[in-house]
Parts: structure tokens; C-alpha cells; sequence
């Protein structure tokens, strides 16, 4: 699993330093990544709720019923199908009479440029649930090739850049589309192969829809409240002036390397072990996690001392060349410090999500990242005016330091 991240998060590096050095910190990054966002946060949305709550189920099925699950699972498809019609209706009608309100902030060059964006980035939504759908499937499978084949957008994107060096910004907006449609079909392959693929039905006549919406509409309001903090970030990075959303996520992909080192091995591998051991009745789950929490924060805090140092290397290493200055370089480095600090809180409280998902604990998940809406929002408020788009990186840290407390208070209650 470790190998697998570890590859996945350096494509996704070779993605991002082709995009640094074509395109540099410039209006064209700012139009994409405002748009990709969107299409992306209900995506992302989708696939959280699916992996915390399809992957437990699917092992109480497997453990009683286990006959039940292909006729679940076309069902299941056939909801997917619906739900990227809608997306794709509503991202296509809907995102350019966002991206027209004067409170995104965009400047007018940086909209224009977005709002062209907008017919194919948004045919990444029906695609993104569906790729959605097939990774929790495998995953819940206990196959973990799901997680290399996430790199397959990446990779692809890096080979349409380095194919086609003129174009302006459509050989990103093309290559991205292609990327999610190779995705799909490396999905698709093993699971026809294994027979894991129905033909979809849009029906719910399956008896497991009861158990899968009682966690899914509380799962859902959660994650969509929790992940709504990134979109919440572009918004303010907006009002900063050209280059900042471009800015932000540069910091934000090196970041994303070293949370997905430690955090989405932990969590993709702590996952289904929970959910298993809950299943044969599990009495030693707490002290287990309990370990992993302050061994993952204490790796926190030092890849967090050692990343700091390393931050303006590590920046001019990946991103300096091309279009991507020296200048942004220094802007980049400082934002990911401030970044940095958000690290071991961010490791410690993905095994206490594991551990509530596997218990079936929604609900306590969904108060969680709702405070931690109010607690983000309220930080932005005080840091962004006095540092600038350090206060936003600095935010999250914020948020994730109370999701922490938060987790241990209510898994504490439930030991007691």
C-alpha cells in the first residue's frame, strides 16, 4: 500500500512540475484549478462517503449474505449513473452563472478563460462517480491496485503537456479529460475480469439499501461540510489577486505528498482491518488505534520539522524552471511552511476516522466536520486579513488541531 501512494504521489508530482514550467503561477493555472475544483468537490464528495461507508458494509455482507452483494452492487451502478447525469446537467447550466457573480473574485481575464473551461471540465463529474464507484469496489475487495491506478490522470496529463508544447491552455483542459477516461477503463479491466461488474439496474429492491442510506445521508452532509473548506480556500485566494489560487496550490501539492505518504496508506489500510476485527468483535480495536494516533502524530511532527527546512529546496527542485520563477518560488516556499504546521494533526485524526467509520459512528463524523466548518471559516476570518494567503494555509491547521480534540472526546465517551 505504502508503494502504491508512494508512486501515485509521484506522478502526481511529474503532473504538477509540468504544469509549473509551461504554464508558471499565471491566470490560465488560476482559471483551471478554480473550475476543477468545483467539478471535483461533489466528486470528492461521492468517493469519501463511498469508501467509509460501502467498505464496512461490504464486509457484514461478505460475513452474512454475501449472495446479496452482486444485486446490490448493479443497483448501486445504476444510482452512480444517475447521479453524473445530474452533476453533468447541473455543472453545465449552473457553473457559468457562478462563475458570473461578482463575489468569486476572479478577475475578467481569469473568467473568461474559466468560463470557456467550463463544457469539458464538466463532463468530469459523470466520470469522476463512476471511477468513484469502481475504486471503493476494489477497495472494498481488499485490492489496493486502486490506489496506483489513481495516478493514471496524472500521468496522462503529463504525457498531453509534453506531447503538445504549444496550444495554450488546451492541451491541460484535454489532457485532464482523457486522463479520467483512461482511469475508468483500467478500473473497468479487472473488474470485468473478476466478474464484479453487473449490467446496472435502477431499482432498490436490495435489502442492503437500508444499512447504506442509514450511513450514507449522514456520511454525506459530513464530507460535503468537510471538503467544502477547499472550495472555501480558492474563494478567498480569489479576492488575494491574480496568481494566488495558482500559488496556494502548488504549496498545497507538495503538501498533498507528504499527507498521502503516511495518511492514505494509514487510513486505506487501517480501514478494512477495523471493519473486520469489528466484525468478529474486535476488543482490542481501541488500544490498536490508540497506537497508531500517537505514533502517526509523533511522525507528524517530525516530517513537519524536517519539511520546513527542506521547503524552499524542495519547491525550486520541483517547480523552478520554465515559467515558474524564483520569485515564486520564495512565495510558494512560505505558504507551504505555513502549510506544514497542519501535518501531525492531519495524521493522528485519519485513524480516528477509520476507527469511528468501522463503527458505524456517521454521526458523530458529520458534528465533527461541521464544527470544523464554523472553526475554518472563523480562522480565515482573523489569519487571512493580517498574513495573506498564509492565513489560509494556516487555517487548516487550525481546523484539523480541533478535529483532533474533537475525535478523542468522542471516542473517549464511547469507551466510557
Amino acid at each position: 500500500m505504502a508503494l502504491f501512494v508512494l508512486l501515485g504521489s509521484l506522478a502526481r508530482a511529474a503532473k504538477e512540475m509540468a504544469i509549473a514550467y509551461r504554464y508558471g503561477v499565471s491566470t490560465e493555472v488560476d482559471a483551471y484549478l478554480f473550475v476543477f475544483n468545483l467539478v471535483g468537490w461533489p466528486v470528492g464528495v461521492w468517493f469519501s462517503v463511498l469508501t467509509v461507508v460501502l467498505v464496512p458494509l461490504a464486509a457484514r455482507i461478505r460475513q452474512g449474505a454475501s449472495v446479496e452483494f452482486p444485486h446490490f452492487r448493479s443497483e448501486l451502478l445504476g444510482l452512480t449513473l444517475l447521479l453524473g447525469l445530474a452533476l453533468a446537467l447541473l455543472g453545465w447550466l449552473g457553473l457559468p452563472l457562478l462563475l458570473h457573480s461578482s463575489w468569486t473574485g476572479l478577475p475578467q481575464t481569469t473568467l473568461t478563460i474559466a468560463i470557456n473551461m467550463v463544457p469539458t471540465l464538466t463532463l468530469l463529474a459523470p466520470l469522476g462517480v463512476i471511477i468513484s464507484l469502481f475504486s471503493a469496489w476494489m477497495l472494498a475487495a481488499g485490492r489496493h491496485a486502486n490506489t496506483l491506478l489513481e495516478s493514471v490522470p496524472a500521468l496522462t496529463i503529463l504525457v498531453v503537456l509534453l506531447a503538445f508544447p504549444g496550444g495554450g491552455v488546451e492541451p491541460l483542459i484535454w489532457g485532464t479529460l482523457a486522463g479520467f477516461v483512461f482511469h475508468l477503463v483500467s478500473l473497468v479491466v479487472p473488474l470485468a475480469r473478476q466478474g464484479e461488474i453487473e449490467a446496472p439496474r435502477f431499482s432498490r429492491q436490495s435489502p442492503q439499501w437500508a444499512p447504506f442510506w442509514q450511513g450514507f445521508g449522514i456520511m454525506l452532509a459530513g464530507q460535503a461540510l468537510m471538503s467544502f473548506t477547499g472550495i472555501i480556500d480558492q474563494f478567498f485566494a480569489a479576492h488575494l489577486g491574480t496568481g494566488a489560487i495558482a500559488t496556494l496550490s502548488y504549496a498545497n501539492r507538495i503538501l498533498l505528498l507528504l499527507l498521502g505518504m503516511g495518511a492514505m496508506a494509514a487510513s486505506r489500510a487501517t480501514l478494512p482491518v477495523f471493519s473486520r476485527a469489528l466484525a468478529h468483535g474486535g476488543e482490542h480495536v481501541h488500544r490498536v488505534a490508540t497506537h497508531w494516533v500517537r505514533l502517526l502524530f509523533a511522525l507528524g511532527v517530525v516530517t513537519m520539522l524536517v519539511s520546513w527546512w527542506l521547503a524552499p529546496w524542495g519547491v525550486k527542485l520541483l517547480f523552478e524552471r520554465g515559467a515558474f520563477t524564483s520569485q515564486d518560488t520564495i512565495i510558494v516556499a512560505e505558504v507551504l511552511r505555513y502549510g506544514l504546521t497542519q501535518l501531525p494533526f492531519y495524521f493522528a485524526t485519519i485513524v480516528l476516522v477509520s476507527l469511528l467509520s468501522s463503527q458505524g459512528r456517521y454521526r458523530a463524523i458529520a458534528v465533527v466536520a461541521g464544527s470544523n466548518l464554523l472553526v475554518k471559516l472563523a480562522a480565515m476570518a482573523i489569519l487571512t486579513p493580517a498574513l495573506g494567503i498564509n492565513g489560509i494555509a494556516l487555517s487548516t491547521s487550525v481546523m484539523y488541531a480541533t478535529t483532533l480534540l474533537l475525535l478523542s472526546f468522542s471516542i473517549r465517551n464511547t469507551k466510557k
